[in-house]
């Protein structure tokens, strides 16, 4: 089936849901490995030797410490990257994501409803 038969508003939304996967989960991906870089950049200028958190023998603080610092910086990358693209399709496209459409509005509908 080619574009031509397929509704415009419904092929407009595939290619819309496709392009932000791809988007969100590039960018994401992208500010894991680049975090995970900073994380033992900020590891080694701090002082610390090289340590693997799954490795038995490591210490237990520093493995702890690695591994939080490693998702704090991970974490925070992936979300900064993804509001990033989300602004990004925003302006492209003349309106949010429809994932981030969908739950702003789930949230909205849930915030007004009166506790049961």
């Amino acid at each position: 089936m080619d574009s031509s038969t397929i509704p415009r508003q419904v092929y407009s939304d595939a290619m819309g849901k496709a392009v932000w996967k791809i988007l969100a989960t590039g960018s994401a991906v992208l500010a894991g490995l680049l975090a995970t870089k900073v994380a033992d950049l900020i590891w080694r200028t701090a002082g610390q030797d090289r340590v693997d958190p799954k490795d038995p023998q490591a210490p237990a603080r520093q493995a702890v410490a690695y591994a939080a610092l490693t998702a704090l910086t991970t974490a925070a990358a992936k979300t900064v990257a993804t509001r990033k693209a989300a602004a990004y399709y925003e302006q492209s496209a003349g309106h949010p994501p429809a994932a981030l459409r969908a739950a702003s509005g789930a949230d909205q509908a849930t915030a007004t409803q009166p506790p049961a």
